[in-house]
C-alpha cells in the first residue's frame, strides 16, 4: 500500500525533484507531479498515492484505460487523458532507445522491442518484419488482428510483401493477449506453413517470435525451426 501521509513529505515533489534528482522521488510523488492538482478533498500527493493503491501494480497501472481511470474519484477526462498520454510517451521512448539501429540483432534483442510495443494488445497482433541481407528493418507490417489459426494465417499475404519489398528475410511475431507465450498447436502449424512457403521462393525465415506478459517464446531457440 501506498502511504499517503504529508507528514513524509516535508518538501513538495516538485522540490524534492529539483533538489535530489528523480531517482529519489517514490512512484507516489512523481504521479503527484504529472497530476498537478488534488481535490477538494485529497491533496495531489493523498490522489496519486489512492490512484496507485486502486491499481496495485504499476504494471496494472500502465494498462489502464481512460475509462478504468475515470472511475477513480477525483479523476476525470482531462486527467485520465494526460495519464494516458504520459504513459504511451514513456514506452515510444523506451521503444526509441531500443530500435534506433533499425537492425535485427537477434531474437532475445528484438522480442525486448516487441514486448514494449505488442503486450498490452487486448487482441492477437500478426506482424511481420520484412529485413534486408543485412538484417537492416525495410517494412514492419500488422497482417491482422485476431486468433492466429490455419484457416485466417494464410501465408500469401506475408509473403506478397516480402515480394514487392525485395526482402532478403522475414521475421512474424504475435501476441497472447492471456500472457502466456507458449504455442499452440495452431501456432506450430502456422509456423511450419510459413517456414515451408519462405524455403519455396528462397526467402530466410528468421523467427517466430510470440509475445506475452513481460516474456517470449522463440521458435529458433527452440530449434522448432
Amino acid at each position: 500500500m501506498y502511504d499517503v501521509r504529508e507528514a513524509d513529505y516535508p518538501m513538495l515533489p516538485r522540490e524534492r525533484l529539483n533538489v535530489l534528482g528523480e531517482s529519489h522521488l517514490s512512484d507516489q510523488e512523481l504521479l503527484a507531479i504529472l497530476l498537478r492538482t488534488g481535490t477538494a478533498k485529497l491533496s495531489v500527493l493523498a490522489l496519486a498515492g489512492h490512484i496507485l493503491n486502486h491499481f496495485v501494480t504499476l504494471e496494472n497501472f500502465r494498462k489502464s484505460s481512460i475509462e478504468e481511470l475515470m472511475t477513480i474519484s477525483g479523476i476525470g477526462m482531462t486527467k485520465a487523458v494526460e495519464i494516458r498520454a504520459m504513459i504511451e510517451l514513456g514506452k515510444r521512448i523506451k521503444t526509441t532507445e531500443r530500435s534506433r539501429e533499425g537492425q535485427v540483432k537477434g531474437s532475445q534483442q528484438f522480442a525486448t522491442i516487441l514486448i514494449d510495443e505488442m503486450s498490452d494488445f487486448d487482441q492477437e497482433h500478426l506482424v511481420a518484419v520484412y529485413l534486408d541481407g543485412k538484417n537492416k528493418i525495410i517494412k514492419k507490417k500488422t497482417i491482422f488482428v485476431g486468433t492466429v489459426n490455419s484457416a485466417t494465417a494464410n501465408p500469401r499475404e506475408i509473403l506478397h510483401f516480402a515480394v514487392k519489398t525485395l526482402a532478403a528475410s522475414l521475421l512474424v511475431s504475435h501476441n497472447h493477449p492471456s500472457g502466456d507465450p507458449n504455442p499452440s498447436d495452431a501456432d506450430l502449424v502456422f509456423t511450419q506453413r510459413i517456414a515451408s512457403a519462405c524455403e519455396i521462393i528462397g526467402l530466410q525465415f528468421i523467427d517466430h517470435i510470440i509475445v506475452g506478459d513481460g516474456r517470449y517464446f522463440s521458435f529458433k531457440e527452440n530449434t522448432l525451426i
